[in-house]
């Protein structure tokens, strides 16, 4: 597939806090040892409640996340309400499924799905794998080149009922060890003003952090570091 020079997403994750869930992705695609984009958005709105991470070929993945919000909103238009998050990742499973063929020839999807469930009150998260298998996680969770870093990040530092403030930092920090310790993982790039997808879910629904706030967080940790 290299020679299709196919762009790829990386590192995304995603954790729960107090009262919902935190989801974030870094920006960069890459396709072989080049960077083909480096403002992709990977984590992204499924509907209200809930949203989507993805990792893996790039095209497949942004098709298959298109298609997965037309199916919520058709579903909510002729139900006259939305589907229960247990049935979105359901359906987000049989789609993962339906790709096993382009899978096998390289073009794998491997996303996260996160979101708030307002038949528990609490936030909820599941991954995936290349075949639709998907699996609810407790806390936490990461997938991609990076996620080996992003993850041990973020289980040397998750603690239960932590805030969403806390998670929030939580999840800029696993980016940044990513992108410290794998090249296919972006890091902020302050010189463009890009700086990773971050959001939160909770009762009242998505929330995206921007930029402004993000520059803050990661100079607070550009301090950090230096410290060291």
């Amino acid at each position: 597939m290299a020679t299709l020079g196919v762009p790829h997403a990386t590192t995304c994750v995603a954790l729960r806090y107090d009262g919902g869930v935190v989801m974030a992705g870094d920006r960069r695609a890459t396709s072989g040892n080049l960077i083909s984009h480096r403002s992709m958005e990977k984590v992204v709105q499924a509907d209200r409640h809930s949203g989507v991470a993805i990792a893996g070929s790039a095209g497949p993945a942004m098709e298959m996340i298109r298609l997965f919000q037309l199916q919520l909103e058709h579903y909510e238009k002729v139900e006259g309400a939305a589907l229960s998050l247990e049935g979105k990742a359901n359906q987000l499973s049989t789609m993962v499924r339906a790709n096993l063929p382009a899978a096998m020839q390289g073009m794998v999807v491997v996303p996260i799905f996160a979101g708030y469930d307002l038949l528990r009150g609490s936030g909820r998260l599941w991954d995936f794998d290349a075949t639709g298998g998907r699996y609810e996680e407790r806390d936490y969770v990461s997938t991609g080149s990076g996620s080996l870093h992003a993850g041990t990040v973020i289980k040397v530092g998750y603690s239960a009922g932590m805030s969403r403030d806390d998670a929030i930092n939580l999840a800029a920090k696993a980016l940044w060890e990513a992108a410290d310790a794998d090249s296919a993982t972006g890091g902020p790039d302050a010189l463009r003003g890009i700086y990773p997808v971050v959001a939160s879910i909770d009762v009242d629904g998505w929330d995206r952090i921007d930029d402004d706030d993000l520059a803050v967080r990661y100079e607070a940790i550009v301090q950090e570091v230096s410290s060291r």
